[in-house]
């Protein structure tokens, strides 16, 4: 993979390694190569995306003395995963978010150096372990006193529309409480973020599912006590056309990730988001 796909940033070496393995079929090592030189004809243990990237993250967190430059956590699955990476390692002639994070939120504006904590195929329940306390059987993702971000930008949900609980609304929308319920009690002085579900392209799912979902964290984040650390970015007209559809255009093929137009377009309501709530709560920062 192009180094230009890695983030350049105070973590770049356990996401380089991560990248490196996903673009070799979500591996861990590259076996000799057969006849042909094909990695397809030479033994090689599976490991899956996701275990590689919680371990790139747990690997960022062991560097503590980084952990005071973070400003922003980014936590969910892997829309906001796949935010920092490049081509689709699984889908050739795709692109993902990384020249639109990387400006952003590595090499930007200090106040919004950021750590990116989702994970592929994550559910409410995924996300609710990770960040449970190492002393209360979780990963304790979140512990480590050195990370004082000042916002979590947490978007999650989505995955839970699928092989659902029902209630689905209700099932999907106590989970999200949840998780936000559980990221203030780990890191009480951060901002909470919470953003909207975004449209697939399905369009049942939205209209029964999706919408409504989003209507219950909106009134959820303006209500106490939640309104005290809470605010809710609703990202789901952005993503959708005139008709109030999908706009394929912001979408990869399979109709859930967003491409790189995408996140260039979720950076700039973003960005301009997190000023807004700065300015607001008389928050000043250095030039850069």
């Amino acid at each position: 993979m192009k180094p230009h796909h890695a983030l350049n940033s105070l973590f770049s070496l356990p996401m380089l390694r991560m990248l490196a393995l996903a673009a070799i079929s979500v591996s861990c090592s590259v076996p000799a190569a057969g006849k042909t030189g094909f990695v397809s004809e030479s033994p090689l243990r599976r490991v899956e995306y996701w275990q590689l990237r919680s371990e790139a993250i747990n690997a960022e967190l062991e560097n503590r003395a980084a952990l005071p430059a973070v400003k922003l956590v980014f936590l969910g699955d892997s829309i906001t995963d796949f935010w920092q990476l490049g081509e689709n390692p699984w889908v050739r002639g795709q692109q993902f978010g990384i020249d639109s994070w990387k400006p952003a939120f590595v090499d930007g504006l200090p106040e919004n150096r950021a750590l990116n904590m989702g994970i592929s195929g994550d559910r409410t329940e995924h996300v609710l372990y990770r960040i449970q306390p190492k002393t209360a059987g979780g990963m304790g993702q979140l512990d480590a006193p050195e990370l004082d971000p000042e916002f979590i930008v947490l978007m999650i949900g989505v995955n839970n529309t699928w092989a659902q609980e029902d209630p689905v609304v209700e099932s999907v929308f106590a989970g999200i409480a949840s998780v936000l319920d559980a990221v203030h009690a780990r890191k009480p002085k951060a901002r909470i973020i919470l953003q909207s579900l975004l449209p697939t392209n399905d369009a049942a799912r939205n209209r029964d599912v999706v919408v409504p979902v989003n209507a219950r964290i909106k009134d959820l984040a303006a209500r106490q006590p939640h309104a005290g650390y809470t605010v809710f970015l609703d990202l789901y007209p952005l993503f959708t056309d005139p008709a109030g559809k999908q706009n394929v255009a912001f979408f990869v093929t399979d109709g859930v990730h967003p491409n790189d137009a995408g996140y260039r377009a979720w950076s700039g309501r973003l960005l301009p988001f997190l000023k807004q709530q700065r300015d607001s709560a008389g928050v000043a920062h250095p030039a850069k």
